[in-house]
């Protein structure tokens, strides 16, 4: 990873991100989003009702790309990408982004404005807003790439599949280079949708807390760039991957955790360590009953008591299908800065849960780290980094 960056509710850019994680600061708020808000917590990230997009894309302005075009001008990610494309040629450049709702509030909005005929207004025609691939689209046209881009909508697990995805473009020739990434925004469709569920707090969400009462809902943006290694000794580097499929439940995790173990030792496999090498685990951690009862037993059995393993939604919200790019982000900057962040507002861990877990951030520097997310439907997705230089 030769540049990357990440804009949620715990910051905008990666040296915010990290004083946040640093001085346990999060950016969770009550909810303010809406002409009717639910009685609940969400991480949202302030000024994109007046952050348009650039002219030459206004037929796809909507609150996901305005996210997107913020997070692109972060820690001089936007630069550093278009660089790139200049450096190995447009069409050898792929871009893979990761997103669960994509444009869909620009639609919420359509229907709430339809014209004397029922129709939507003009301003709301343009077909590319209501699809999946509208960030796609945005972010090809701001960065000019003409490489494979694929949108991945694999909900919480989407943009942590792009890894996988682009280190395959990457070994089988298809591109010399990624811009990976994932956003995701509020919109009512996922509040009130996850609210349907019983799976949103009414408080800040606390990730294995035996008190725990459901998910914050978050919005972020987040990219990096994907280099060949040998071209970068110094740089960060994505060590494996691994992908699995439970099939077992549209919104429940495998009651023993088997999707969750099969990406998890995909991962290690892939990057040739055992569990006993991992440092660091940034787990999922949603705060539902649920998903952490199961991911508690998982990482307890799987990891060492010398691993740390700590999930950080408590500083950003869950940021669906931006989760794993945030916390891919997470991992960089334990990694280069030199720490291993703790769990926010988890006051009394479950039993479930065992000495991996860390509530306060850990002043010791790890060397590799894992990050997981496992999304609705049994979509999980594992990475593996490690510092510069490790082969």
């Amino acid at each position: 990873m030769t540049a990357y960056t990440a804009t949620s509710a715990a910051g905008c850019g990666v040296d915010a991100f990290h004083v946040a994680l640093r001085e346990r600061r999060g950016g969770l708020r009550s909810n303010d989003f809406g002409d009717a808000p639910l009685s609940c917590w969400i991480g949202r990230v302030d000024g994109l009702e007046e952050a348009a997009v650039p002219g030459e894309f206004a037929a796809i302005d909507c609150r996901n790309n305005r996210l997107a075009w913020r997070g692109l001008q972060q820690d001089g990610f936007l630069g550093q990408a278009r660089a790139a494309v200049a450096r190995y040629g447009a069409d050898r450049v792929a871009l893979v982004l990761g997103t669960s709702t994509a444009s869909i509030a620009a639609t919420e909005e359509a229907y709430c404005d339809l014209d004397l005929g029922g129709n939507f207004q003009q301003s709301y025609r343009n077909f590319l807003l209501h699809s999946p691939h509208s960030l796609a689209a945005f972010v090809q046209g701001v960065l000019g790439t003409r490489g494979p881009v694929c949108t991945v909508a694999t909900a919480c697990s989407s943009s942590a599949k792009v890894f996988a995805q682009a280190e395959r473009l990457i070994r089988l020739g298809w591109a010399d280079a990624a811009v990976v990434g994932g956003v995701d925004t509020l919109c009512g469709s996922v509040l009130f949708g996850f609210n349907a569920l019983q799976l949103v707090s009414d408080e800040p969400c606390r990730p294995f807390d035996i008190t725990r009462r459901g998910i914050s809902i978050g919005e972020a943006a987040g990219f990096a760039l994907l280099e060949r290694a040998d071209r970068y000794q110094a740089a960060p580097r994505l060590l494996g991957w691994g992908e699995s499929s439970d099939a077992h439940h549209m919104s429940s995790p495998h009651p023993t955790g088997l999707g969750a173990r099969l990406a998890i030792g995909d991962a290690l496999q892939r990057a040739g360590l055992s569990a006993a090498a991992i440092d660091y685990v940034n787990m999922h951690g949603t705060a539902t009953p649920a998903n952490d009862a199961v991911e508690a037993v998982v990482v307890t059995e799987t990891f060492p008591e010398s691993t740390r393993a700590s999930s950080t939604k408590g500083w950003t919200g869950h940021t669906l299908g931006a989760a794993g790019i945030v916390e891919a982000v997470v991992c960089l900057i334990a990694l280069e800065q030199g720490f291993m962040p703790g769990t926010l507002n988890c006051i009394q861990p479950d039993p479930a849960c065992g000495p991996q877990l860390a509530l306060a951030n850990i002043a010791r520097a790890p060397q590799i780290v894992l990050s997981s997310s496992f999304g609705f439907g049994g979509n999980n997705a594992v990475l593996v980094f490690g510092c510069g230089g490790r082969a």
